[in-house]
């Protein structure tokens, strides 16, 4: 979940907590104020137009998720009518500040209804530097050398789609990947990507799955052996027939062209 609501009464530490987080997710953050006052001039505070701040702040979220980067919109958010406005075209990963009962402002105070769900409730307990460190770790997997781990040997010359479901689908299965990259830059013309170029194009590709896998350089393996049963198995994963069917040589040559 990269869409990150972080809502609450004014005073409650919402800006403080995502201005904290921001750089922790390399997030882009969309401030209530700020937005009011460069984008959403037009809206006041009646009922109408905070549905529309609310659907607008929710869009520019959208809007940086689908690059693939996380967005985080710090404000009120009073209503169940307003976050489901917010939430229009993608859900949230929803942060309530609860630390204050009792915001500055009487028709907010009257207006505010607390979330019935949301992904973390912060009280008065702890430094919003906890929180943030907290929610980081939440949104952020981290690679564990000891978990269970779906192992992928391959060229990738290069890595593309057929390649990526694959690896998506060892992930879904054991939790996390590590994708072995055989070192067989320039031994012909199929091989012309270095692993650093290598390695780039598989962390584009699987930007949605951060601290699910590692990419590691690997010898030019080109035999597996195995003795006893020692705790793994060796499986094929075959996937539809179009996703089979594409062709590295055809993306190479689209890459060719594409740099040429």
């Amino acid at each position: 979940m990269k869409k990150i609501l972080i809502m609450g009464l004014p005073g409650a530490g919402k800006t403080t907590l995502a201005k904290l987080l921001a750089p922790l997710l390399n997030a882009v953050h969309f401030n209530a104020d700020d937005v009011r006052r460069e984008i959403n001039k037009d809206l006041g505070f009646g009922p109408e137009d905070r549905l529309e701040h609310a659907r607008r702040m929710g869009w520019l979220c959208d809007q940086v998720v689908k690059t693939g980067a996380f967005a985080i919109a710090d404000f009120v958010c009073p209503t169940p009518a307003t976050r489901r406005a917010f939430m229009d075209d993608g859900p949230a990963f929803v942060v309530w500040m609860r630390r204050v009962q009792t915001g500055r402002f009487e028709d907010t105070n009257a207006l505010f209804e607390p979330p019935e769900t949301c992904d973390v409730a912060v009280g008065v307990e702890g430094a919003p530097e906890y929180w943030a460190e907290r929610i980081r770790q939440m949104l952020l997997p981290v690679f564990d050398p000891q978990k269970p781990t779906a192992l992928f040997l391959g060229r990738y010359q290069p890595f593309h789609e057929s390649h990526r479901a694959l690896i998506a689908e060892g992930i879904r299965r054991v939790g996390q990947a590590c994708i072995a990259v055989r070192n067989t830059h320039d031994l012909d013309d199929a091989n012309r990507f270095a692993f650093e170029d290598v390695k780039a194009r598989i962390e584009a590709r699987l930007r949605d799955f951060y601290g699910r896998y590692v990419v590691v350089q690997a010898p030019n393996i080109t035999k597996v052996f195995h003795g006893l049963d020692l705790g793994y198995e060796v499986e094929q994963i075959v996937l539809g027939d179009a996703i089979q069917a594409v062709s590295p040589t055809a993306v190479q040559n689209r890459l060719s062209q594409a740099t040429s």
